[in-house]
C-alpha cells in the first residue's frame, strides 16, 4: 500500500507543476489521477488550497467527469464491454463469471485492492467480440472460461 507521506508528496508534485488558477483544474484533477490512480480527498483539500477555490467546487467539476474516479483502483483494472456485438456474443456470461470469480460487482475493488471490476459501454473492437481490457492489454473472442483462466493468471 502506498503510505500517506508518498501519497502527499506526488500530490504536492503535481500541484507544482500549474499556475495558481482556475484553469488548472482539470489538468491538475488529470495529473493526480495519473500519480494516485483516484482523486482522493487530501487531494481535492490540497487543490482546493492550491488554486483557491471551495472542494464543493472541485467536486462539482470532477464529477461532471466520468474519467475521474474518487475510490482508490484495484492493482489491475478489468473491463467487460457490454456493446451490441459483445452483447451478441455473451458479455453477460463473462462478467457474471467475473463477477463470480472476484466476488465483486461492476464498479467496485477487491477488498485487498487487488482488482477493480468495470462495465463499459463499447471499446469499438467489436470484430474481437467479446471483448475484455485487462489493464491495457486487449483479449478478444472472450468466453467465461478464458476470462476465468485469465484472472487466474493474473493473481
Amino acid at each position: 500500500m502506498v503510505s500517506r507521506e508518498r501519497t502527499n508528496k506526488d500530490i504536492r508534485d503535481v500541484l507544482k507543476e500549474y499556475e495558481r488558477h482556475r484553469d488548472s483544474l482539470i489538468p491538475i484533477l488529470q495529473g493526480v489521477q495519473r500519480e494516485l490512480g483516484y482523486i482522493s480527498e487530501e487531494a481535492i483539500k490540497a487543490i482546493s488550497s492550491h488554486l483557491n477555490i471551495s472542494e464543493n467546487d472541485i467536486y462539482g467539476v470532477a464529477t461532471f467527469y466520468t474519467q475521474f474516479r474518487f475510490t482508490r483502483p484495484g492493482d489491475h483494472i478489468v473491463r467487460v464491454c457490454q456493446g451490441t456485438a459483445c452483447h451478441v456474443r455473451g458479455c453477460k456470461r463473462i462478467m457474471s463469471e467475473a463477477t463470480k470469480y472476484l466476488g465483486i460487482s461492476p464498479g467496485e475493488t477487491t477488498p485487498e485492492y487487488k482488482f477493480s471490476l468495470d462495465s463499459v459501454a463499447c471499446f469499438g473492437s467489436c470484430a474481437l467480440s467479446p471483448v475484455v481490457v485487462l489493464d491495457e492489454t486487449v483479449h478478444g473472442r472472450m468466453t467465461a472460461q478464458k476470462i476465468k483462466k485469465l484472472l487466474k493468471t493474473t493473481e
